[in-house]
């Protein structure tokens, strides 16, 4: 008799990723027509711990970085992976992955969305899994928040028959010269991973050669606007956390005056400094920056950044980087097209001509003709959200907390998300209090709906109720997809409903957040968060009422695992 199957997760810090890898070791050990028991060992403690009476004929598969968690094991492992190798491919992890014919077409991918958490590795789970129901082998590099997860080999990227490139912002392509290309974003990805392997290998085209003397050519042909600004606000994120955390705990060391004269030469004072002056310096310069990037390649950086700090030296904030960024992407695209030069001199163009002409245009079109409006535009917009009381602060509450649950991490959440990123540059705290706690109530909501109403969902759907409240707590409003895409016209007004009412609460109360990301495991620094009671009540609230309205609303299930 086969013995069982455990498996031991340590996440360390990296909880969501840690709580996706069992979710897809999970689905992976059924498909083998195999039971799984996962413990994820996190920073906050252990979920799922195992039986401490594991018997020597069972299997056990350690996830971690090195083999030191093992000597604290019941039983020896059988096998070692890394993190990011199980969220690759968690069928090869397991020790099951199908041999290809040689026939069979050979895929790689490459995923990632803005923030590189829940739809970077939920779009690697659905190619994954639309590989399997075809067939076909399939290596899937995730570039989520700390860089490129199971990075794809030369040997491997030689081998393929087509590349996948399911993102949500601009992903350098100079590797895949002369391969079959075939780009889209994480959503069709999740919703069909089967169906978008078919259509790549069907309409994928051969990329062109190296990016870096051909400023973006090609990219330019398969991104549009929104994704350019995507990639900007993922590049700009980093600035934003590590700046905001700063501040915060300088005014937690010295209070309100940790930025005054007499505070000169103290703790508090340098890291407000470090926050202020250096992490929220950037914010701007980096999402102006990254735009360009995205649609220039490397020789927009300079470009993009400099017009960026025009922009916020000029008092345009963040909506004069994203006006920045555009012009220097775009204006070295056209300049790229523009110039041709002797093949001797070709090496010459991304390094000297296309920085030094696209931040002249740049530059002159910021301090001429863009800058002064656009700063008055933002000193309205500022004043306006500060001077919001009463009626119209709930009404923004409530559009914001809307857009947050309406597509959950797709277009319109995002378009909420980066609106409230941006005015942390603008020292406006109160949108960005607003859209995190709604951003919460989705997952929050479904796990609750799952506990209060188990005879509404299948045994599958109640136990991925778990990690979507583990998601939720994460702000990781992507953990309520599952959920929405089984019956999206029943749960998507539900999650809308209590996601409005906590954002109404939240901007009511005048709560301000410094940091745009963590949820709850950044409320308990000091500072971060203003009002913290009112916020968790709000949060509580929305939560209460989108779960018993998505319970109410669903209709119990036909199958024959329902909950008895």
């Amino acid at each position: 008799m086969m013995g069982k199957l455990y498996a031991v997760i340590e996440a360390a810090d990296s909880a969501v990723q840690g709580v996706l890898a069992g979710e897809a070791l999970r689905k992976a050990a059924r498909a083998g027509g195999r039971d799984i028991e996962i413990e994820v060992r996190t920073g906050q403690g252990v979920l799922n711990p195992l039986p401490e009476d594991l018997q020597p004929g069972d299997t056990l598969l350690l996830v971690a970085a090195n083999d030191d968690a093992a000597a604290a094991l019941p039983l020896a492992p059988h096998r070692r992976v890394t993190l990011e190798a199980v969220l690759a491919d968690p069928e090869a992890a397991l020790g099951q992955a199908p041999q290809a014919a040689a026939d069979t077409p050979r895929v790689v991918a490459i995923t990632s969305c803005p923030t590189g958490i829940a739809h970077t590795f939920m779009a690697a789970e659905g190619l994954q899994e639309g590989a399997k129901q075809l067939g076909y082998p399939i290596r899937v590099e995730t570039q989520g928040s700390v860089g490129a997860g199971s990075p794809l080999t030369s040997e491997e990227i030689a081998a393929a028959d087509v590349v996948i490139i399911a993102a949500d912002r601009e992903v350098d392509r100079a590797r895949f010269a002369g391969k079959r290309v075939f780009a889209s974003s994480t959503k069709p990805a999740i919703s069909g991973g089967r169906a978008l392997i078919e259509r790549a290998l069907t309409e994928a085209k051969t990329q062109g050669g190296s990016l870096s003397t051909e400023a973006g050519a090609a990219s330019t042909e398969r991104a549009g606007p929104y994704k350019h600004l995507m990639t900007g606000v993922s590049f700009m994120l980093p600035f934003v956390v590590a700046g905001g955390l700063l501040i915060a705990m300088a005014f937690a060391l010295g209070g309100i005056d940790a930025n005054s004269a007499a505070a000169e030469g103290t703790l508090a004072n340098a890291l407000f400094r470090i926050g202020a002056q250096g992490g929220f310096a950037l914010i701007v310069p980096a999402l102006a920056g990254y735009i360009a990037y995205s649609i220039a390649d490397r020789p927009g950086i300079a470009p993009g950044m400099i017009g960026g700090m025009l922009a916020a030296n000029l008092g345009a904030g963040f909506l004069g980087g994203i006006v920045a960024g555009f012009i220097a992407g775009y204006g070295v695209e056209w300049l790229n097209r523009l110039i041709k030069l002797p093949k001797n001199l070709a090496g010459l163009k991304p390094v000297l001509f296309l920085p030094l002409l696209g931040t002249l245009l740049t530059g002159l079109l910021m301090i001429y003709a863009v800058g002064t409006p656009v700063a008055a535009a933002l000193a309205f917009l500022t004043e306006w959200l500060r001077s919001m009381q009463g009626s119209s602060a709930i009404l923004l509450g409530v559009i914001l907390g809307a857009m947050s649950a309406f597509d959950m991490g797709g277009p319109v959440n995002k378009a909420g998300y980066a609106f409230s990123v941006g005015l942390i540059a603008s020292q406006v705290y109160t949108p960005m209090a607003a859209t995190m706690a709604a951003g919460m109530v989705p997952p929050l909501a479904v796990a609750l709906a799952t506990r209060l109403f188990r005879d509404r969902f299948t045994t599958e759907e109640r136990e991925a109720g778990g990690a979507a409240a583990v998601l939720g707590l994460a702000f990781i409003t992507e953990g309520a997809i599952p959920f929405a895409a089984r019956d999206p016209f029943r749960v998507i007004p539900a999650l809308m409903a209590g996601s409005a009412i906590t954002g109404a609460i939240s901007m009511a109360a005048g709560v301000e957040l410094k940091v745009p990301h963590g949820g709850v495991f950044v409320l308990p620094i000091p500072g971060a968060v203003t009002h913290l009671a009112v916020y968790g009540l709000a949060i509580v609230a929305g939560v209460l009422v989108s779960g018993v309205l998505v319970g109410l609303l669903k209709p119990r299930p036909v199958s024959a695992d329902a909950a008895a």
